[in-house]
């Protein structure tokens, strides 16, 4: 959470008609700032990483976690590089999700056409 501070604000408190100061802070509920531990080269290796090795990887550090015995240092690292793991192999998935969408889009529109006139016309 973060806080931002105001003026301080001259309040009625209600006993004899006098006022005290009372400090008014609005909160607004923000993402923790975390320093990540991983390395400019750790991240740019994981975004080069082929599906199967971002994977095999994952299950890796998912195992490393299972097992325990990791000092809580340790233990964020594990889990930040299999987040950073997951995110790549899904964006892979995304990519040939998006491909095959595209081609079999691509063939429904052959098959519509097939045989027709305006399939001779291309």
């Amino acid at each position: 959470m973060s806080e931002r501070r105001t003026p301080r604000k001259r309040i009625p408190n209600g006993r004899n008609d006098m006022a005290e100061d009372m400090e008014i802070t609005e909160v607004s509920e923000t993402e923790p700032q975390t320093a990540s531990s991983l390395s400019q080269e750790e991240r740019e290796r994981i975004a080069q990483l082929p599906y199967e090795q971002a994977r095999d990887e994952l299950i890796q550090a998912v195992r490393a976690l299972e097992n325990g015995g990791l000092s809580l240092e340790d233990s964020m690292k594990q889990w930040e590089l299999g987040e950073a793991l997951a995110q790549r192999a899904q964006s892979l998935l995304s990519t040939i999700r998006a491909k095959l969408d595209a081609a079999q889009q691509a063939q429904a529109q052959t098959a519509n056409t097939a045989g027709t006139q305006s399939n001779l016309e291309s």
